[in-house]
């Protein structure tokens, strides 16, 4: 097999295993439980299109960084996401009091930008992220690994846009909101831990 194709199997094998249960996957859930399935999933694809091309490009470069600083920033990610997530499921009790029970319509762009926004924020510094800088460094085939890890993160974000809308169908937005709220102070706990342990 050629070296390139190596490079590419590797960093999808990789990239898909680290992503599949982490907060790519949650966060790709939670927005396909508020917008529809296509704007989300062309948005958190431009956005892991972006992060891979980054993270390709500059190699090793982000491993750099020092991993408090990392970890600082990431903590500060989840806690804004989880602040913004809880706000949101607990303001949805109030509509539901209030009578109104339909969701505004937001236009594909906006779905798709806020998609965008979200994932793109929350991949900086992420095991993702930083395996394709490794990777590609390792390799020396940026390209490769880039499309390799793109891949894997666009499979795992087809798998959430998936399972999102069925369990949207059967399960009230709110509490799935909460839940990933939840889940995202733990992410931003752990990493505010890194950042002062």
């Amino acid at each position: 097999m050629a070296p390139e194709l190596i490079a590419l199997a590797t960093a999808f094998g990789i990239i898909f295993l680290a992503e599949l249960p982490d907060k790519t996957m949650v966060a790709t859930l939670v927005l396909t439980t508020r917008y529809r399935a296509l704007p989300v999933f062309v948005g958190v694809t431009a956005a892991f299109a972006v992060q891979c091309v980054v993270a390709a490009t500059f190699g090793g470069v982000l491993t750099l960084l020092p991993d408090r600083v990392v970890a600082g920033i990431v903590a500060a990610l989840f806690g804004v996401g989880a602040f913004l997530l809880l706000k949101e499921s607990f303001a949805q009790d109030d509509d539901s009091a209030d009578g109104s029970t339909s969701a505004p319509a937001v236009s594909f762009t906006r779905a798709a930008l806020t998609s965008f926004g979200v994932l793109f924020a929350a991949e900086w510094g992420d095991a993702s992220q930083l395996g394709t800088a490794a990777l590609a460094a390792r390799y020396g085939t940026p390209v490769f690994v880039g499309l390799g890890a793109f891949l894997a993160l666009v499979t795992v974000a087809g798998i959430a846009v998936l399972v999102g809308r069925k369990i949207a169908a059967r399960i009230p937005t709110h509490l799935i909101q909460r839940v990933s709220g939840a889940i995202f102070a733990v992410f931003a706990a752990l990493a505010l831990w890194q950042t002062i342990a």
